[in-house]
């Protein structure tokens, strides 16, 4: 009971007894409602006697003979008895009868119009509780209806925060099971059940002579597909359709949308599919009619389906709604059920870019290959990548197969075979040291002339279309101004030659030892390649990627300090390809090695004041998918003291067979060697003992020779951060009340890249007219529990005359950008507004 109705109680009790003759009050409560809190009456001139049934000769007794002196307030916890059965009528006849109705003090306590009293006293047995009362008050409803007392009453019992019906329906679908629901069964015990129904015909129009739950799920996912299905509902799903679309389309995208409650939609939408067979019914529907609708799981399937259907058809000119199968692919991915079959969703787009390549052609001017390479030809390898890197995500890929087999034949067959042998064609006739920059002059190019500190990276293997996904990376970081160039690897095209071209040097060479030296230096290990780096630049260092990655923030600040050009060694790419058990692993250390590197650049420049950075590699590499045949290998003997690799042989002879093509080192290095560098014109493979088969390198293919250069110019003194966002939490359309309250989550916890901000939330008309008080709120939780960044905001609308035909709108305001984050329509239904309809 709340506190207000007891005080009502006392304050009467207190009048009856005032003044100095002696009086005895009676009170029969017929339904014992008061009877947990009589004993905390405080009564300032009389006392409680508790009166029982059988008691009542003692209590005569008492009154009349042992105290005839005091005040006292005769409690009876049940219905006064007939006038032949209680012994007590003669001193009622000389005293006083006290009624309390429960349902008279809630309704003036809680300023409820008296017409409405009769339903406060309908459900009198709710109110039978002191928790159960409070919550109901603590709901703070201002306009009091049928309608707002009931949808209220079931809010405290779903435990909602608000009194909205859309509130009290989603707990009763997300919290509770459909049969033998929790909350319906509560609804039951107070009277509210048919209430309950009664609603959801008026909210949902959702009216049944049996209802349940179940057909008032069928009857709004039906109703839901209707309206994005482009034709009729199959006719057995009919019956199911309500006329009022709006509400049960507002509510349905609140619950697929809200990320506290979308897991236990897709669990509705999975029942409702089997219930009304949806898989084999909408199989019959042309997947144009459902391009807009994403209702069941099963519409995904169907598309995932017609879409492999066509590439395997190699119909790349397929279109739904005008829409081509990489929109088609992009549209699902945004909609409900993308997150869960993003993976085939990519997997397919990139097979149709990689399945358009069965007619590549490319030209044979060297400059021109190059340019068709960096412009549109590199897309071919970075899809083919993308599209086993997806296929590699399944759990099940075995529908795909066929898709693969096309895939991989296409792209070894018509684009590698085709473009290694062109790009050999045009490099035998051009002079390469003319045509693009070449990676031995790199540090001449685009170190020895800087005049701040840089960074280079060195990311082992990093290829180009690699190197063009982390540009893609940093241009859309906001505090970063990346350039992406290419150059030419040397040849062979393999880590220590390589790894040598990038540092400065004089002279570069390649021995009969097949040692690598720089200006007579050797150069394999990170000492070494410092040295050489200190002779050209004393204030340098070489270090390890994962040595950087250990370091703590001020040992991360030392390895910079003082320094003019520091080499970062990063190897994931080559570590992981090079390896026979994990050469197939190769595309996602691709995506690791993006991220990585992406990474230390944002951490070196936020914490070592460091801005310039330079991204390159030392070679490229080919990847396929299938195993080599032995087709696909050269045999070849070669001289005895030959350098001999599975992509390239160095001899002091040139090979000249069919299949192979050879280039001078002395045109390669730019010195005077002697000898020969013989490479197959395909993709195939020299057949050498031991190693992997699909991951090489070595030889001469813009996939091995063509390196990306990414010059990076991060901005001063910011850091990858963004601001902690909120979103509207409770399910509400309609405006009700004056006074209204309605729940939010900050949806990240503050952390080092979420940062705390304020808001400025409140609401305005369509207008502009801000039509509600203006809540502040500074979003600065740290919880990592979602339901604990859960908060309330109240609001107090303008006491006016709102039109229902209108939209308005609830808004939020980012303080420190004055960015609006958030706008959310609502109707405005506010009964009596404007001084509830009289002039004072």
């Amino acid at each position: 009971m709340a506190e207000l109705n007891l005080k009502q109680i006392t304050d009467k009790l207190n009048q009856e007894f005032a003044g100095d003759t002696r009086k005895l009050v009676f009170w029969y409560d017929d339904k014992a409602e008061f009877v947990e809190d009589v004993d905390s009456l405080e009564l300032s001139n009389a006392k409680i006697y508790h009166l029982e049934k059988d008691n009542q000769f003692y209590t005569k007794h008492f009154l009349e003979r042992v105290d005839r002196s005091n005040n006292y307030l005769i409690y009876a916890p049940f219905p006064r008895p007939q006038v032949r059965d209680n012994h007590l009528e003669d001193i009622l006849l000389y005293s006083r009868q006290f009624f309390a109705d429960r349902a008279s003090l809630l309704t003036v306590d809680l300023g409820i119009d008296q017409k409405y009293k009769p339903v406060i006293q309908k459900y009198i047995k709710f109110f039978g509780a002191k928790d159960r009362t409070q919550k109901f008050y603590d709901l703070e409803l201002e306009n009091f209806t049928k309608e707002s007392i009931e949808v209220a009453l079931m809010s405290v019992l779903c435990k909602t925060r608000i009194a909205f019906f859309d509130e009290v329906v989603r707990v009763v679908l997300t919290d509770g099971d459909l049969e033998e629901n929790k909350f319906l069964e509560e609804f039951e015990k107070y009277g509210l059940l048919d209430a309950f129904w009664r609603l959801c015909e008026e909210q949902f129009s959702y009216t049944d002579v049996k209802p349940t739950l179940e057909k008032l799920v069928l009857t709004m996912f039906v109703t839901y597909t209707q309206r994005y299905l482009q034709g009729e509902v199959p006719f057995a799903w009919k019956s199911f359709l309500s006329y009022k679309s709006g509400n049960i389309i507002a509510f349905l995208d609140n619950l697929m949308n809200n990320v506290l409650y979308r897991e236990r939609y897709d669990e509705l939408s999975d029942y409702v599919a089997r219930n009304l067979q949806a898989k084999t019914t909408l199989e019959s529907y042309n997947p144009e009619s459902l391009i807009q609708c994403d209702t069941f799981e099963v519409i995904d399937h169907m598309f995932i389906k017609w879409i492999t259907e066509r590439l395997l058809n190699e119909d790349l000119g397929a279109k739904l709604s005008g829409k081509s199968i990489s929109e088609i692919c992009k549209d699902r991915r945004k909609r409900h059920f993308g997150d869960r079959y993003r993976s085939e969703y990519h997997m397919l787009e990139s097979a149709s870019y990689v399945i358009a390549a069965a007619s590549y052609q490319s030209r044979d001017d060297l400059k021109d290959i190059v340019k068709q390479y960096t412009t549109n030809d590199y897309q071919i390898d970075q899809q083919y990548r993308k599209f086993y890197y997806n296929y590699d995500q399944l759990n099940e890929n075995s529908h795909f197969e066929k898709l693969r087999d096309l895939v991989e034949n296409i792209y070894t067959n018509e684009f590698l075979a085709k473009s290694v042998y062109i790009w050999n064609v045009g490099l035998k006739k051009a002079d390469s040291s003319s045509s693009m920059p070449l990676q031995r002059n790199f540090y001449s190019k685009y170190i020895q002339s800087s005049k701040d500190r840089v960074v280079v990276i060195i990311s082992d293997a990093m290829r180009y279309e690699v190197g063009q996904s982390l540009f893609a990376k940093l241009e859309d970081d906001e505090k970063c101004t990346p350039k992406l160039e290419i150059m030419m690897s040397v040849l062979p095209s393999y880590t220590r030659l390589g790894m040598g071209a990038l540092l400065p040097h004089k002279s570069l060479e390649l021995t009969q030892e097949n040692k690598v030296l720089v200006d007579g230096m050797p150069c394999d290990s990170l000492k070494q390649r410092e040295a050489i780096l200190n002779s050209y630049t004393p204030n340098s260092r070489c270090i390890q990627f994962d040595d950087l990655k250990l370091m703590k923030k001020m040992e991360l600040r030392e390895v910079f300090t003082g320094m003019d050009v520091v080499y970062v060694y990063h190897n994931q790419i080559d570590a992981r390809g090079d390896k026979l058990s994990t050469e197939n692993e190769v595309f996602t250390a691709c995506y690791e090695a993006v991220d990585e590197v992406f990474t230390m650049i944002k951490r070196i420049s936020t914490n070592a004041n460091t801005l310039h950075f330079i991204v390159t590699s030392d070679h490229g590499f080919i990847y396929k998918r299938d195993k080599l045949q032995e087709t696909d290998k050269i045999i070849h003997v070669a001289d005895k003291d030959a350098f001999i690799n599975r992509r390239f042989i160095v001899a002091e002879d040139a090979l000249e067979d069919d299949g192979i093509t050879s280039y001078s080192m002395d045109k390669i290095l730019g010195n005077k060697d002697t000898k020969w560098v013989s490479v197959p014109v395909s993709s195939n493979v020299f057949k050498v003992t031991g190693g992997g088969q699909n991951f090489v390198h070595g030889g001469s293919s813009p996939q091995e020779m063509l390196v990306p250069v990414i010059d990076v110019k991060v901005e001063k003194g910011h850091a990858d951060t963004r601001p902690a966002q909120i979103v509207l939490v409770s399910m509400v359309q309609k405006i009700t009340n004056l006074i209204s309250s309605l729940d939010f989550i900050q949806s990240e916890p503050v952390s080092d890249v979420i940062k705390e901000t304020s808001y400025k939330v409140f609401f305005i008309s369509e207008d502009n007219e801000k039509i509600s008080n203006e809540c502040i709120y500074i979003a600065d939780k740290k919880d990592n529990d979602p339901s604990k960044r859960i908060f309330r905001l109240k609001f107090n609308f303008k006491n006016k005359q709102y039109d229902k035909s209108k939209q308005y709108y609830l808004v939020a305001y980012d303080e420190k950008n004055d960015l609006e984050v958030l706008r959310h329509g609502v109707v405005m239904d506010i009964a009596f507004a404007d001084d509830f309809g009289f002039s004072l």
